[in-house]
């Protein structure tokens, strides 16, 4: 990991409430990042409520192929989504 990433998951570290962290990524950010993290935390959920692919496809409009991806980091990744959904239970 880089220093300038480590730098910024300790900017991140330091947000304090929902607004702060809102503005901040707003400015880090383009939109279309930003929908992009926001539907992938969504599949992330909805994959945890053991929706089908079909369905959250349905539901969202993303593809089966983005939320194999999602679930693929859910079951295989650093166990980053599987932290923070335990986290917000």
């Amino acid at each position: 990991m880089s220093n300038d990433e480590t730098a910024l998951y300790e900017a991140i570290l330091r947000i304090e409430n929902v607004e702060e962290c809102k503005n901040f990524f707003h400015d880090l950010c383009t939109p279309s990042e930003l929908e992009e993290f926001s539907s992938r935390w969504l599949i992330a959920r909805l994959l945890d409520t053991k929706k089908s692919y079909r369905e959250i496809a349905s539901q969202t409009g993303v593809s089966t192929t983005t939320i194999g991806r999602v679930a693929r980091f859910i079951k295989y990744g650093n166990n980053g989504y599987k932290n923070i959904l335990d986290k917000t239970k």
